[in-house]
């Protein structure tokens, strides 16, 4: 977040620089956009992320397997019960979203339900709810926020000088801080993407091991996310707005793999395994 906040102050001063506004002019726009995004993603971000993904609402009464592994799932864990929807797609996936336990949401697929034994779906649910226990939901929408402000900006500036036309009379040799500044528009959306990467990974190790915790049994998990990786995780609906809220990405395939928000699967399985290596 603290590299964030860096980065995005600095892109700011570096426009101000490069346009001659002087001032502070480009990190108040970078705020404001940030605050109000930030706003509408706190209180609306998981509605979108649900109706993006074409999730429906269940019941008990609809799908009381479900909903009531997620319930026994919820008080083991000590936390509201979230609302439970389910996702029209065959693939194997599911992801959490909200912005506190109390305003929490968990969407499976269909296909989690029809190809997942009762301790696999059982461990893929514990690991969305340790999403909502870590507050995962509420911090990934921050830092998507700040990543997206400083692509926002970057992509302004680009669009703006040199697509329509502008350019600078001065001499940009003789300016440090133009030099300095054009490095950093050029490298910010590569760094806030790596960011973006390594703080998505590091949040999923730590769901995969809290919800191990939570089942007590590590292999349930494990043999889930193998099944996902033999079967396939793809969400027709999903955009790369929302990749990083599933278990898998769901949009794996081509490059995407090699910019996905989520670690290697193997390693996931792997480390799910070692848990229960040294449980046993």
């Amino acid at each position: 977040m603290v590299v964030c906040f860096a980065v995005l102050i600095s892109l700011g001063y570096a426009i101000d620089q490069i346009e001659g506004t002087g001032g502070y002019f480009w990190i108040i726009i970078a705020f404001l956009y940030a605050l109000i995004i930030a706003l509408v993603g706190y209180y609306s971000g998981d509605k979108i992320a649900l109706w993006t993904s074409g999730a429906q609402p269940v019941t008990k009464e609809q799908n009381p397997y479900v909903v009531r592994l997620v319930e026994n799932l919820a008080i083991t864990a000590g936390l509201p019960m979230p609302r439970v929807y389910i996702i029209p797609d065959e693939d194997i996936n599911a992801f959490a979203t909200g912005r506190d336990p109390k305003h929490s949401s968990i969407a499976v697929t269909q296909g989690a339900i029809a190809k997942l034994t009762n301790e696999e779906l059982e461990g893929v649910i514990a690991h969305e709810m340790s999403h909502i226990g870590n507050y995962d939901i509420r911090y990934m929408t921050l830092v998507i926020v700040l990543v997206g402000t400083i692509m926002m900006l970057s992509d302004i500036f680009w669009r703006t000088r040199f697509i329509g036309g502008r350019r600078d009379n001065r001499d940009p040799g003789g300016n440090i801080f133009f030099l300095v500044g054009l490095l950093l528009l050029i490298l910010s959306p590569i760094i806030a993407q790596l960011i973006r990467l390594a703080v998505s990974r590091k949040r999923e190790y730590l769901a995969d091991a809290t919800g191990a915790l939570l089942t007590r049994y590590p292999e349930g998990l494990a043999s889930a996310l193998e099944k996902i990786k033999n079967q396939g995780a793809r969400i027709e609906r999903a955009t790369h707005s929302t990749a990083h809220l599933y278990i898998a990405n769901p949009m794996a395939g081509g490059l995407s793999n090699l910019f996905s928000t989520h670690p290697p699967i193997d390693k996931r399985i792997a480390a799910l395994r070692q848990m229960g290596s040294i449980n046993n």
